[in-house]
């Protein structure tokens, strides 16, 4: 067994954080060395990434990873009334999608991925739908009920794991929300885990859908989602999205939205 310099998988691990415009967690990060080739698929590698990480982190010499489950909650306050104002001008927006002919939904698997698609989409206004494994009946309730708030037909760009549970995710979703006129996996299959060249890990024979799987794709095999390079991952969803967003409705927008904040300055 070939030991691992662990030095250097740090230094890679530092490198594909810093290639990220916004912050990432580390389960990204790993699966993104895995793809690579750097470490192992297994929990030792794992844990021994996570202390090795901290541990650089508390020394000032790691970038800082995003942990999307713990936060500082504190209520909103001003300074005063001009400060309130000039905050009201910065969060001003009108929906950045009205007038568009579909009410365009991106969703994900991985909650991870939350921040990344928000830094790309957040100036359109798309909302961004995390299933977080399979998806409670609160949520697929939610976005039903939003979708008919909307009153537009309904489209659904998502990106999962290309493996057993990653496909019937997906599956289980849409068929409890039962709302889309047309939904769309942007990612992964498995002609992009050829193209992307993502080296498969073995799937798991003791799920339940493992047989449905290997029926379709001839073998059992899991490649994480998050092992595709974020520009490649965003390539994707914008060839997705082209085909649905309207460019003359979103500038409309933007123009009523710049004669409202000319408004707040006025007042």
């Amino acid at each position: 067994m070939v030991r691992l310099a662990w030095s250097l998988v740090v230094d890679k691990a530092r490198a594909i954080v810093e290639g990220y415009a916004e912050p990432v967690t580390l389960r990204q990060v790993f699966y993104r060395l895995v793809a690579a080739g750097v470490i192992p698929n297994n929990i030792s590698s794992y844990k021994r990434l996570s202390a090795l990480t901290a541990a650089a982190r508390r020394k000032g010499t790691f970038p800082d990873l995003a942990d999307h489950g713990r936060h500082i909650a504190r209520p909103l306050s001003f300074a005063d009334v001009t400060d309130a104002r000039g905050w009201l001008r910065r969060v001003y927006r009108r929906d950045r999608t009205a007038g568009q002919p579909a009410a365009i939904y991106l969703g994900v698997e991985k909650d991870a991925l939350v921040a990344q698609l928000a830094a790309w989409y957040d100036d359109l206004g798309l909302p961004v739908i995390a299933l977080r494994g399979y998806g409670s009946q609160t949520i697929a309730d939610l976005v039903r009920r939003d979708a008919q708030r909307v009153g537009r037909p309904a489209i659904l760009l998502y990106a999962g794991d290309f493996d057993s549970s990653g496909e019937d995710i997906e599956r289980d979703f849409v068929a409890r929300t039962g709302c889309w006129m047309h939904t769309e996996r942007v990612a992964l299959i498995a002609d992009q885990v050829a193209e992307f060249e993502l080296p498969p890990q073995p799937g798991k024979a003791t799920d339940s859908r493992a047989a449905a799987f290997t029926a379709v794709h001839g073998c059992l095999v899991q490649v994480e989602v998050d092992a595709l390079v974020p520009d490649d991952l965003h390539h994707l969803f914008d060839l997705a999205l082209a085909r649905w967003w309207d460019p003359n409705a979103y500038e409309a927008v933007l123009e009523a939205e710049q004669r409202d904040l000319g408004q707040l300055d006025e007042r």
